[in-house]
């Protein structure tokens, strides 16, 4: 098995939001402007995969089924997976207004059910 490294910077007062138990409760994460570097979803254990969803809108004004996401993060079943963001080729994905998340076992706008076993989500921002 080869194994690569890969350097990413760490920004200054870069903050590490970390949920253990993401599902379809809307998290509020920030309630202001961030700018989104990573998200690492472990999803071992689970046998299905996860959407991880996430929201430029703070959480009280996200309705999960029906307020489109502004990021859609696929993790397969039973693996861990860190999703870097870019916004064309700059490092980050900006959020101006605030930054919401939710973890559901459907892609797109629908999708109301969360995970049967507890979905690990960090996200790395300023």
């Amino acid at each position: 098995m080869a194994i690569s490294t890969v350097n990413v910077s760490s920004p200054a007062n870069e903050i590490v939001y970390s949920s253990s138990a993401m599902g379809a409760t809307v998290e509020g994460i920030k309630a202001s402007s961030a700018k989104v570097f990573s998200v690492i979803v472990d999803n071992s254990l689970n046998n299905a995969a996860t959407y991880v969803k996430l929201w430029n809108l703070a959480s009280g004004s996200v309705v999960l089924g029906t307020t489109a996401p502004d990021e859609i993060i696929y993790v397969p079943a039973s693996v861990i997976v860190t999703h870097v963001l870019y916004t064309g080729a700059s490092q980050g994905k900006n959020f101006g207004t605030a930054l919401s998340a939710a973890a559901v076992t459907a892609g797109g706008t629908a999708g109301v059910t969360g995970p049967s076993s507890p979905t690990v989500v960090t996200v790395n921002y300023v």
